[in-house]
């Protein structure tokens, strides 16, 4: 039976009538796989604010990490995929009872939003620890660069959409090789789109294109193309069966192309007599941005808890990831704004102990911090979760 609902990115709501409990447990897992993985990216924004001066490499090194740094690596691995799949998903929601012009709109004024909000408050958050003044282009530039061109490309039929997200996301790597340097005139534009690098700007300052785009791009598309399968159209068993379906074949074909070690990544290799090692560098894939091999697993995974979470959605558990899922901007503006005040607090207090800053000596203060930031960041997302839902008149609150 069909429900009427609408569901930005970043938050559920069931209108009255229909099989509103179905159809609250279908949205509710995707806020709580959403909140999951904002809880997740919390341990690893710790780790960069307090043991950054730790090496992490981009595919980690294996013969020389940390373990609990490597696996935690891995686990955090599945925060962007899932965060910007799940944003393609919630646009085609959106879209379900809103015209074109109107879900085009809103494409359009929230991917602006997020540009302004990284390069006019998150990049200046770390002015003063980086060497100088640095735009990052990171997750929420990429996020809003791929909605504004999700608003040209939703135009397509769903065949087409879910033909190109495959296509960049199986076959991006084949344009590795493609290496520019800052003589040649297109280095800007190559460097925003695939290849890694940092580029000069007027005024001394620097743009670092951590996220290019163009993987980023066919995970939104994909996410867009899987929308139908949330409605109400759809029954649950048929959903499920489809996102199990989905998850353990990206996990296997992940396990079997990194088995032949030939696509989709740098090799990874046998550490004799060091087992462990050997996962680590296994399960070690390049992020930035991220390969084949990083997203078949993070986006499998991100399938079977889909289906974890519509299955327990009455539980505990799946509420409080909800509230964390529903108002992610929020969360995400929060808990970095928290770690640098956390960070200068304790710089001005103890002074630099590592160079010219402060940092953990050991992990083991990251996991901690982890375990012990999660509560105190949860009771004012409750409370903006609540707000927003409460002053739906207050129309900016569904940007954040």
């Amino acid at each position: 039976m069909a429900t009427s609902m609408t569901l930005p990115p970043g938050g559920i709501n069931v209108a009255a009538g229909g099989t509103k409990a179905t159809a609250h447990a279908r949205l509710a897992n995707i806020d709580a796989l959403r909140g999951f993985v904002m809880v997740l990216m919390l341990l690893d924004h710790l780790r960069e604010t307090w043991f950054v001066n730790y090496p992490v490499t981009d595919p980690i090194n294996a013969l020389t990490i940390i373990p609990a740094v490597g696996f935690a690596r891995f686990a955090v691995s599945f925060c962007a995929p899932i965060f910007v799949a799940l944003t393609g998903l919630g646009v085609y929601l959106f879209s379900v009872n809103h015209t074109v012009e109107e879900t085009t709109e809103y494409l359009l004024k929230r991917g602006f939003l997020l540009i302004v909000i990284e390069l006019v408050y998150l990049s200046p958050l770390y002015w003063g620890i980086v060497p100088q003044p640095t735009f990052w282009l990171q997750v929420i530039w990429a996020i809003g660069i791929c909605m504004i061109l999700l608003a040209a490309f939703m135009r397509l039929p769903r065949p087409a959409i879910i033909a190109l997200g495959l296509g960049i996301v199986c076959f991006h790597n084949l344009l590795d090789p493609i290496v520019l340097t800052k003589d040649d005139a297109l280095f800007p534009v190559w460097a925003l789109l695939h290849q890694r690098d940092a580029f000069d700007l007027p005024l001394g300052f620097v743009a670092k294109t951590t996220y290019p785009i163009l993987a980023w791009l066919g995970v939104i598309l994909l996410g867009f193309g899987i929308g139908p399968w949330f409605t109400g159209e759809v029954a649950p068993a048929v959903r499920q069966k489809r996102l199990l379906v989905l998850g353990f074949g990206m996990i296997a074909a992940f396990v079997l192309l990194r088995l032949l070690n030939v696509y989709g990544d740098k090799p990874w290799f046998v550490v004799e007599g060091d087992p462990v090692r050997t996962v680590i560098s296994f399960i070690s894939m390049t992020k930035y941005p991220p390969s084949l091999l990083f997203l078949l697993p993070t986006l499998g995974g991100g399938a079977l808890l889909l289906v974890l979470f519509e299955k327990i959605n009455d539980s505990r558990l799946v509420a409080a990831l909800a509230i964390f899922g529903g108002a992610p901007m929020f969360f995400y503006l929060l808990h970095l704004t928290v770690l640098r005040i956390l960070y200068h607090s304790a710089l001005a207090i103890w002074g630099p102990n590592n160079g010219t800053a402060y940092m953990f000596d050991n992990y083991n203060w990251v996991l901690l911090w982890f375990v012990a930031m999660i509560v105190p960041l949860y009771l004012p997302t409750v409370w903006y979760a609540r707000l927003k839902r409460r002053r739906r008149d207050i129309t900016w609150l569904k940007y954040f």
